[in-house]
């Protein structure tokens, strides 16, 4: 199986994770919060302040506040959320090129709804009421 290419804007999460000591659902909860994690380090406490909450216990506690529950109700690490954008990205990308495919060989008279023999478009709303009339 190929290696997997984590994005960049991901990485920098990976990285975060790694330097903060922080689980896959604080990474989740302070992604979901919008923080960034290249500032987690302003946020962290470092030992010399003692009116600051460890960093875990900040993102559980604003998370909570903001959206009333304590923890996100599915938990997917980073690598496992670039899996699935991976394969999002990879299923859009077929379904586009079987759209082209699908409409290389097709006359534009058909991809509009006229068939090549009618020369009036079909009615919209009011003027087809009119006409069951």
């Amino acid at each position: 199986m190929a290696t997997l290419r984590i994005p960049q804007h991901l990485r920098s999460w990976i990285d975060a994770r790694r330097r903060h000591h922080l689980s896959h659902a604080h990474v989740q909860m302070a992604r979901e919060l919008g923080l960034n994690p290249t500032k987690l380090g302003k946020i962290d406490n470092h030992g010399q302040e003692p009116w600051k909450a460890p960093l875990s216990a900040f993102i559980e506690r604003i998370y909570t506040k903001r959206f009333g529950r304590t923890r996100p109700e599915l938990v997917l690490s980073i690598e496992e959320r670039a899996r699935l954008d991976e394969q999002k990205r990879a299923v859009r990308k077929e379904a586009k090129r079987l759209r082209r495919a699908g409409l290389a060989g097709v006359p534009p008279a058909t991809t509009t709804g006229l068939s090549p023999d009618d020369e009036t478009p079909p009615l919209a709303g009011a003027a087809r009421e009119k006409e069951r009339d």
